[in-house]
């Protein structure tokens, strides 16, 4: 098949294609006479897996190891599981952050929404960070040492 009908049923662009080509995430193919690429069907597949591993956080490198080198081989199916579960652990803690940050911001909103209107501008800030961070949901690199320090002291 050619480049566009590839492009067609899967959505992606031509000049994408040929960077997963180039890449070596999909194999090289031969060239029809007039020079026209020529796609196996198997292509769509292929293009397939690599675009929902990109959207589920795979580089192409870790994509590019984890296809299969040739037909003949077929999948490392415990690689592959180890990965998907390494991405696992990754969004899981990404899932954490993005929740410590989500909570930071809703304190900063209400701090700002609730911070008293007597005080200077300068004064309200500073008043609106030390209730940030007397709610311990700022997590900053100091804060976390002086955590470590206190508990060990203890």
């Amino acid at each position: 098949m050619k480049i566009g009908e590839l492009a067609k049923l899967t959505g992606l662009t031509a000049s994408r294609i040929r960077f997963y080509e180039a890449s070596g995430l999909i194999r090289a193919v031969d060239r029809t006479a007039n020079g026209y690429r020529d796609y196996p069907y198997e292509a769509v597949s292929m293009l397939g897996i690599i675009t929902s591993a990109q959207s589920a956080g795979f580089s192409l490198d870790e994509i590019r190891r984890l296809l299969p080198i040739n037909r003949e081989s077929g999948w490392q199916h415990e690689q592959l599981l180890e990965a998907i579960q390494r991405k696992v652990v990754e969004i899981e803690a990404l899932q954490q952050r993005l929740e410590e940050n989500k909570a930071q911001l809703l304190k900063a909103a209400e701090s700002i929404r609730n911070r008293p209107e007597d005080l200077s501008c300068l004064d309200r800030a500073q008043w609106v960070l030390d209730r940030i961070h007397a709610e311990g949901t700022v997590s900053t690199p100091d804060s976390k040492a002086s955590k470590r320090r206190r508990s060990s002291s203890t």
